[in-house]
This record gives C-alpha cells, structure tokens and sequence, in this order.
C-alpha cells in the first residue's frame, strides 16, 4: 500500500470517502481524517496547505494542543497563525464569492494529526490533515453602524464561555495565557457582516496576534498590498 493509498473519513462510527476541499475543521466538529498510512510519514489533505515550504519562508507563530482521545485512538490540534497572502487556491475562491474582491488574508492553519491502530491488520497508524482559514475582503460585503455592530458583539459575549467549552472538547483545552483565555477571532468580521456566534467562523487566535489580524483588515478591505496580490503555496515552516 502506497502513502496516499487509502483516504476516509471516520464519522460517526461510519467512513466516507472524499470530503469538499473547502469544508473548514471547525464544520467537522468531531470528525476525524484518517488517511490510513502503513509504514509512512504522516500525509497531508488537500484543504489546506500541504507539506513542503516555499523557499526562504521563516517558521510560524504555532500554539500546539495536547493529545485527545477520538474515535479509534488520539488527535491532537496544532494551530499555525498569520497573516500570510492567499495562495492561488484562496484568492480563486474568493473571486467567486465576491461581486467585487478586494483583497484575500489567510489568517492561519489548523493541523489535525491522529494517531491509533488498525484491527486488520493489526498496525499503528498515523494521519494528519491541514485547513487553510482564509477570509475574502468583499467589497458588497455590508457594513454595520456602530450601535449594531455592539448588539452583534453582546452576542458573542454571551455565547463565549459555553462556546470555548465545546471547542475544547473537540480540539483540546481552549488555550490560555497567565490564566486568561485567548481572544476568539472571528475569521468574517462583525464590522462586515460576520456571525458572531457560528462556530465554524471562531477561532483561537494569542492576543498579540489577535491584534495584528484586526489591523489588517482595514488594509485588506481597502484593496491595499500585500492583501490584493497571490502569496506563497505555504508561506511558513513548521519548525
């Protein structure tokens, strides 16, 4: 059996084959890629960023998180942050979904890696998959007035705590830092329309990061370099 030769996706106790290249990890919830590898290194999915660097890349902010169990073994989560310019892929995506685009940031990566053994054959295995968290800057992307914007923000604060709760159990303890819980970015932002309550548009992000991203934005909406330009296949390394 080839590295590459077997791809499924564990749901449920059930496999299916193939997953939308665009589906984010936080829509998985608490499904596991296993991509069944005997005698490999671990592979990488098509719906992030893949394995090998850009030349001259320097490595990433990384915040990694502890191993849980899953479904037939562990998974643990390893998020990689930017901003970095959308590669090719992203910025297609985003000419697609914007009546006008401006500009394209991926914000960061989430790495899923599991670990566990087959029945038959009885082997350990390992897998991994990488998801690339990018947001199109629209120019018809509305915008809301500031008392709005708050009543959007409330709402986010209210569904906070039992949010980063959830999250944890599916990825790993929400991260900390000196005892104080990491901001939750929100990849669309309220400013343009962004739902501050759907999950699949919340990440972890380390505060001072957090800062850098929400300076960006202004830029990217602006149209403004480096966000309106294509950027490396995989603008950072692991290491």
């Amino acid at each position: 059996m080839s590295c590459q030769a077997l791809q499924v996706i564990v749901q449920n106790g059930h496999a299916e084959e193939g997953r939308r290249q665009e589906e984010s990890p936080l829509k998985l919830r608490s499904t596991v890629l296993v991509a069944i590898l005997a005698g490999c290194s671990t592979t990488h999915g098509t719906g992030g960023s893949g394995s090998d660097s850009s030349p001259g890349v320097q490595p990433a902010t990384r915040k990694e998180l502890p191993w849980i169990p899953v479904l037939g073994g562990r998974m643990k989560t390893t998020l990689f942050y930017g901003p970095w310019q959308c590669r090719q892929e992203f910025m297609r995506t985003c000419q697609r979904e914007c009546a006008r685009i401006m500009g394209c940031m991926w914000l960061a990566d989430i790495k899923l890696d599991w670990e566990g053994r087959l029945v038959a054959p009885p082997l350990p295995v390992k897998a991994g998959s990488r998801y690339g968290i990018f947001h199109c800057c629209c120019e018809d992307y509305p915008k809301l007035s500031p008392d709005k914007k708050e009543v959007e923000r409330k709402r986010w604060e209210n569904f906070r705590t039992s949010f980063r709760k959830d999250w944890s159990k599916k990825f790993g303890d929400w991260p900390e830092e000196e005892g104080v819980a990491w901001p939750g970015h929100h990849i669309r932002d309220l400013h343009h329309g962004g739902d501050p309550v759907d999950p699949s548009n919340i990440i972890p992000v380390e505060p001072g990061v957090h800062n850098v991203l929400n300076k960006a934005y202004p830029a990217c909406y602006g149209g403004l370099a480096p966000w309106n330009t294509v950027g490396p296949h995989l603008p950072y390394s692991d290491n």
